[in-house]
């Protein structure tokens, strides 16, 4: 049979764990929904109304700050360990992680130092908790937060909005459905002015979740008392009052320990006329273990809802340590096999960019089908075979000895002069291509999820990548700057044959004219001919060039680039030995924490979801 202990101490190691992990409230997630999915105590009261009083008799120690007025400035999460008899009690805090106190005087003052490192010396609050877990021997598994008193007017030094930004902090922990309210009422004053009946009973109206407390029952008016309270005549609540009574301010003084003062509380219950037959549902000790059997029985009803939320946060866990990649061996053999697996995924990614399974490939063919043709087109064939430069031309290879029949030497130069004008747009088109390779090699970077975690390793592939680009550039320049130089080294002669042919066609004879006198070739009609003999050439060459300077630019650059863009970098790292290989594995350090963080997490949800249902099978 599962044990009220074994049911509230696994709520209290879950949400130490949650505190312990950062998983306090607060966010949108399965996380810190779990936290807000357990069942709590919140303790609220007004100012001076015996809230620390309770608290310290539950506990059984004298461990909270005292004075006039605010006291109580941050939320204090409490949670109670109940340990074997005769273990020595101990506090420890989550903003000091493994240090023991076992002078419950100095967790008063850290409490105090701890509030003032928020708040500083001030009368100012914050909604920011110190968490405290007790363990004890004399405790019950419980977790308390102690909220700071309700007020009706601001003092010296705190700000007007003090009364309502109190209440609104308050309100954060009551208002939530799986909250325990334990309200607090000093016995001497009206109940119907008691701050926290009000409160209570605007967020919980059927008093399902309100535990009424009435403090300070023996500092009543004699002939008075606070029966009519007690059972539930003045103002009814689901669950039971409690009546408390604390230490008084002598016995504060006069350092009466706990022990003591719950036997005085037994004692004064037990013979006290008006309470004497309350007294087994009276007094601190009652109060807690009501408060643990209440605790018990929410938490055997949340167990299926719990259960799921523990589940869903496995899964959300599981997911991202999926997506964050598990740790990296430290075999060296291991780490390459790894570092490939990366390349490979990388080099997979960047050929799906190529070959259209994801966008970029394209701009490749917009380079040869927009913009190599359109750089074609530009080019400043007009200036170079206008009339002038054509008779330059022509006359300067002519020299001192014009030509007799055809200007050939002028032809070659006027065509020669003509192709070199290629070389510009087909080191453009190289260029062109270049880029966009380099920028899908970046892109292909970013989207391999399993690189992120080594930006070490990005970086390399990224060089490696950049070096290998840029060999195939040099040699697809080489290669086009070839393909424009072949067609200078040697020219059609079938075009050109055929250029008399049509001269004749076109009514102009080579030979002699009608009256047997000879044409003559330096008028402005015989360069124009030349002139647009050259520029058919010319166009010619330029449909040649514009379908096989792209084949020179994939076969050099695009092919080589999806079969061995990383060869040159896998031979390197073949060399590497297991330090360096390291090196490039050595991971974002923020990744790693939060790796480290997920798996803690993984580990609290599993052992939680385990104990839940070994508690379940035990019922």
């Amino acid at each position: 049979m599962a044990t009220m202990e074994s049911l509230i101490g696994l709520v209290n190691r879950i949400q130490r764990a949650c505190t312990v992990l950062g998983d306090y409230g607060g966010g949108d997630n399965a996380f810190s929904s779990l936290w807000e999915s357990l069942p709590t105590v919140a303790v609220v009261g007004g100012q001076s109304s015996g809230k620390s009083s309770v608290l310290e008799s539950i506990v059984g120690r004298d461990f909270l700050p005292r004075g006039s007025g605010i006291v109580t400035r941050r939320p204090l999460v409490l949670q109670l360990h109940k340990t074997d008899d005769g273990t020595q009690e101990y506090a420890e805090f989550l903003h000091i992680p493994r240090r023991k106190f076992s002078d419950f005087a100095l967790v008063r003052k850290e409490i105090q130092d701890e509030t003032d490192r928020m708040t500083g010396k001030t009368k100012m609050i914050s909604p920011v908790p110190i968490h405290l877990s007790i363990y004890s021997p004399n405790v019950v598994n419980l977790t308390l937060v102690d909220l700071p008193g309700l007020t009706k007017v601001a003092v010296e030094g705190q700000p007007e909005s003090i009364v309502e930004d109190i209440e609104n902090m308050v309100r954060t922990y009551v208002e939530k459905p799986n909250c325990i309210i334990l309200a607090i009422s000093p016995a001497n004053q009206d109940i119907a002015t008691s701050d926290a009946i009000k409160l209570a009973r605007e967020v919980d109206p059927s008093g399902e979740r309100t535990f009424g407390v009435l403090t300070k029952l023996d500092l009543m008016d004699k002939g008075t008392n606070a029966l009519d309270v007690i059972e539930g005549r003045s103002y009814r609540l689901q669950q039971p009052w409690v009546g408390i009574v604390n230490r008084s301010q002598a016995d504060i003084n006069k350092n009466v320990d706990m022990i003591a003062a719950r036997r005085k509380e037994r004692e004064y219950f037990a013979t006290s006329p008006e309470y004497g037959h309350l007294a087994s549902k009276m007094g601190s000790e009652y109060l807690a273990k009501l408060l643990s059997k209440h605790l018990e029985s929410v938490i055997r009803a949340r167990i299926p809802s719990i259960t799921s939320l523990i589940n869903k946060s496995i899964e959300e866990l599981e997911s991202e340590m999926d997506h964050l990649g598990r740790p990296i061996a430290v075999d060296a053999g291991a780490q390459l096999y790894t570092i490939l697996e990366l390349c490979r995924a990388f080099d997979r990614i960047f050929k799906e960019h190529l070959e259209g399974g994801r966008p970029g490939g394209d701009r490749i063919y917009g380079v040869f089908d927009n913009q190599l043709p359109a750089a074609l087109r530009k080019l400043p064939f007009d200036r170079h075979l206008s009339l002038q430069n054509v008779k330059k031309v022509v006359s300067e290879a002519d020299g001192y000895q014009p030509h007799l029949i055809a200007p050939e030497q002028g032809y070659r130069r006027l065509i020669e002069g003509s192709l070199n004008y290629f070389r510009g747009p087909a080191e453009a088109s190289v260029d062109a291509v270049h880029f966009v390779l380099k920028e899908l090699v970046r892109k292909s970077i970013s989207e391999t999820q399993e690189l992120k975690r080594f930006p070490t390793l990005q970086a390399e592939i990224a060089a490696a990548g950049g070096e290998a680009l840029e060999r195939f550039r040099e040699e697809s320049k080489k290669t086009v700057v070839r393909l424009v130089d072949m067609e200078s080294s040697y020219l059609t002669v079938d075009f050109f044959r055929r250029l008399p042919q049509e001269v004749e066609k076109a009514g102009n004879p080579p030979g002699p004219g009608p009256a047997g006198t000879p044409i003559d070739r330096y008028t402005e009609g015989h360069f124009r001919r030349i002139g647009s003999n050259v520029s058919s050439y010319v166009g010619m060459v330029s449909d040649t060039l514009k379908n096989t300077i792209p084949k020179a630019v994939v076969y050099c650059q695009v092919k080589e680039a999806k079969q061995s863009l990383l060869n040159h970098f896998y031979i390197q790292i073949g060399k590497r030995e297991a330090k360096q290989l390291a090196q490039l594995l050595d991971e974002d350090p923020a990744l790693m924490e939060r790796r480290q963080q997920c798996a803690k997490r993984l580990e609290l949800y599993k052992s939680a979801r385990d104990e839940i249902d070994s508690v379940s099978w035990a019922r």
